[in-house]
């Protein structure tokens, strides 16, 4: 069951991420409602793209090499994650928005490879970089790994804010559909031992 878990997962991620490029030129093209945000409107925009994916690839590449330990964690991730994508495509659908006043532009070649290397500035409801970083959180099992993985989510998410990438909501709202994803993955995997 272990290996089907993992290729079907894979091959959903796979299939999710092929469909990325497009649906994100796509929502591209539409008029949405910028937000008066209180908290960015006390923030000065800073490039902090370097520091942010720094940390990122940096927690990326240690749950990798967990999770090449210790299988289960990989499984629990590609599922995890690529249901988190497919809610974030819907609640980007249906929620419009244009991006925050004063947005500087990320900037990671890697993550061109999804995003088609095209600017994309309106995948803002819910943030994917704070989903990312808060399912390797509950992914990771040691306890310095997963107060690392806490500080990493933390970071990111006030540097996301001083760059003006997301709303303060964007930020807030991830935890409200991440976890709820994790514990219905975990228990669709049918792992007794949830993490917290």
């Amino acid at each position: 069951m272990g290996r089907f878990q993992m290729i079907t997962g894979s091959v959903l991620l796979a299939v999710v991420l092929c469909i990325l490029p497009s649906f994100f030129a796509n929502i591209e093209l539409r008029k949405g409602v910028q937000v008066n945000d209180w908290v960015l409107a006390q923030i000065p925009a800073h490039n902090m793209s370097v520091v942010i994916f720094a940390i990122i690839w940096g927690m990326g590449g240690l749950a990798f090499y967990r999770a090449a330990r210790r299988p289960s964690m990989y499984v629990t991730y590609v599922w995890a994650y690529a249901l988190t994508l497919i809610v974030r495509m819907f609640t980007i659908s249906i929620v419009k928005l244009d991006p925050p006043a004063g947005l500087i532009q990320l900037t990671d070649p890697l993550t061109g490879i999804f995003y088609g290397h095209a600017t994309i500035t309106k995948d803002l409801f819910f943030s994917g970089h704070t989903t990312t970083l808060l399912l390797i959180y509950l992914t990771l099992e040691k306890k310095g790994d997963r107060i690392l993985g806490l500080i990493a989510v933390f970071t990111v998410a006030c540097l996301l804010l001083v760059q003006h990438v997301h709303y303060t909501m964007d930020i807030l709202m991830a935890p409200f559909f991440v976890y709820p994803i994790y514990r219905l993955v975990k228990l669709m995997l049918g792992d007794d031992q949830l993490a917290s």
